[in-house]
């Protein structure tokens, strides 16, 4: 397996446009990645945090999530729910995506085999790489 990630993308207002939906199910076609789970959730602006079903989103039926529909791995659990909220602001909703890095597998795997071993993981924020690279005379990288 390759590494597993998490990401929990807030949406204030709780209104989702979907445009980053065809991309996440390119880089699934691409074989990049495997969606392990996706779930959303809604904090209340009493504090309070439930989980919703993919259907909840698609009632309009301006967002067509239907590909998406029983993604789920069992890794994301209640707990998860709660602690993903804490993150919100009330009256916003977010994803919460779990997926496997199929592009790392084979280089995880060649390590494992040479007697490798993961011992640090983590992930630099946006905002602290465009601030360093404005400190240099590095050339930002084009936003998409």
């Amino acid at each position: 397996m390759g590494p597993i990630d998490y990401v929990v993308v807030e949406f204030p207002g709780s209104r989702m446009t979907g445009e980053g939906f065809p991309l996440l199910v390119d880089l699934v076609d691409r074989g990049l990645i495997r969606i392990l789970d996706l779930m959303f959730v809604r904090k209340e602006d009493d504090g309070s945090v439930t989980g919703l079903e993919i259907a909840d989103l698609t009632g309009d039926g301006a967002l067509d999530l239907a590909v998406f529909e029983g993604v789920s791995s069992g890794l994301l659990d209640e707990d998860d729910i709660e602690e993903a909220g804490h993150a919100l602001e009330p009256g916003n909703s977010a994803g919460i995506l779990v997926y496997e890095n199929l592009w790392a597998a084979p280089f995880a795997a060649a390590l494992r085999r040479g007697g490798a071993q993961m011992v640090a993981s983590g992930r630099i924020p946006m905002p602290a790489v465009l601030a360093a690279l404005d400190a240099t005379d590095i050339v930002r990288p084009a936003r998409a």
